[in-house]
């Protein structure tokens, strides 16, 4: 096998573990992605596998398997450092490390997005959580502007990295930009508040953190106005949808309406809830509104 060939099959082989991640972890966003052409679906494929990686490190991961805190330290730096190198040279032994890394050098994914989304998973780590000891009931409680810059990083600049590979071959003009930037920052964040939403119990219990709130506990009002954010934050987000290219508006368009819809269900539902159990939208209802999502793209397509 020729050098060339042994990297190919070797990128693809990263490209498959990257796949298997979105499947294994995220239905919803796993099939609004396959609405996506090939390339298009790959490259965020690869970014959403880094991006749960990572999450994962600081999330516990490591911690269920008996490893201790600063050991998961360093095993998140790792993962950081090694990231980088793979920037530099265009290979990694690590095959999710590879296929991202593959994803931000043909795209222009580059650290200036990179650095800040690690720099808020390392916040995670930075604060000391009672993880695993119910007992211990201190909940890191983020600011307002601490929130803000915790989604900035978490969410945000994923969405502008998934604008940049919609963009790499379908480049729009400089009066564009700003209205797909915005739209791409506000979806992420919409996506990261709902998921804060949907993990109040998880969030608090077992991580000890309240991303939504200063106090230990969300309140009804607290929650309301945060419902009305992301509505807003999702409305910012489909005004910039007819300017994606044909696949992205499917596929952005159908997480939207996905998205939407489990809002309006955890709107509905009383905090103590929320505290309870992750709110999910059934498998029927997911398949009509992408249907619905779908069909709605193509009629304005066809128009």
């Amino acid at each position: 096998m020729s050098e060339r060939s042994s990297l190919e099959t070797y990128s693809r082989t990263a490209e498959r573990a990257a796949k298997s991640v979105i499947d294994g972890y995220s239905t919803s966003f796993g099939t609004a992605t396959a609405l996506l052409g090939p390339s298009h679906r790959s490259h965020v494929r690869n970014v959403y596998a880094l991006v749960r990686v990572a999450d994962e490190i600081v999330d516990g991961l490591p911690s269920s398997a008996g490893v201790g805190p600063d050991e998961v330290g360093e095993m998140f730096e790792d993962f950081v450092a090694e990231t980088y190198r793979a920037l530099s040279r265009g290979v990694s032994t690590n095959l999710i490390i590879h296929a991202f890394a593959r994803t931000a050098r043909h795209t222009g994914i580059g650290s200036d997005l990179i650095e800040p989304f690690f720099a808020a998973m390392r916040s995670d780590l930075d604060a000391e959580s009672p993880a695993g000891h119910p007992a211990a009931p201190e909940v890191r409680c983020l600011s307002a502007g601490e929130h803000a810059d915790y989604v900035y990083g978490s969410a945000e600049v994923v969405g502008l990295m998934c604008l940049r590979i919609f963009l790499h071959d379908n480049p729009r003009d400089d009066t564009q930009l700003p209205t797909l930037e915005c739209g791409a920052r506000r979806l992420g964040a919409a996506f990261q508040n709902i998921n804060f939403l949907r993990d109040l119990a998880d969030d608090r219990d077992r991580l000890g953190r309240s991303y939504l709130t200063e106090d230990a506990r969300l309140s009804t009002s607290a929650r309301d106005a945060w419902i009305l954010t992301i509505r807003d934050q999702l409305a910012d987000a489909e005004a910039a949808i007819p300017l994606l290219p044909y696949d992205a508006r499917l596929a952005v368009g159908a997480a939207t309406a996905l998205f939407a819809a489990l809002i309006d269900t955890i709107a509905a539902a009383p905090v103590e809830r929320l505290y309870r159990e992750r709110i999910r939208i059934p498998g029927h209802v997911k398949a009509r509104l992408l249907a619905r999502s779908t069909l709605g793209t193509l009629r304005g397509r066809s128009s």
